[in-house]
């Protein structure tokens, strides 16, 4: 705030108005915020390889029969992916994909997949970190 009053009184002055046009005021004031705003995401936004990690509460998994891959389609869905999504990144087909969604979804007892994962969670299945 205190920088856009100062580049705001900048351009107020008579001598500032004078020297440079008003194009090429709002272009410094625009360059201004720019190099703040990155600055700001840079210093306060976390690094930009930070994702979230999933981890497995294993004995769970085991009482509940799940299997590595079916898990992994877990931890997909947890991420919002769509089923072709998910296909596409294990380099399996769609149907297969089905297969280890209706799996999981009956070995939790659910009926969606926004339920499998909140069940997931719930359970301590899929516990959420941020790394970065």
């Amino acid at each position: 705030m205190a920088v856009s009053l100062i580049a705001y009184k900048l351009v107020e002055f008579n001598y500032f108005k004078k020297s440079l046009s008003t194009e090429l005021a709002v272009l410094l004031i625009a360059i201004l915020f720019t190099a703040v705003g990155i600055w700001a995401g840079i210093k306060y936004g976390g690094s930009s390889s930070s994702k979230l990690v999933y981890k497995s509460n294993q004995n769970v998994s085991e009482d509940l029969n799940i299997s590595k891959r079916e898990y992994e389609v877990l931890e997909l869905l947890a991420t919002g992916l769509s089923n072709q999504e998910i296909a596409n990144k294990l380099f399996v087909s769609l149907p297969t994909i089905k297969t280890h969604s209706s799996n999981l979804y009956s070995k939790l007892s659910v009926k969606r997949r926004s339920q499998a994962v909140e069940k997931a969670r719930t359970l301590g299945i899929l516990e959420i970190h941020t790394k970065g």
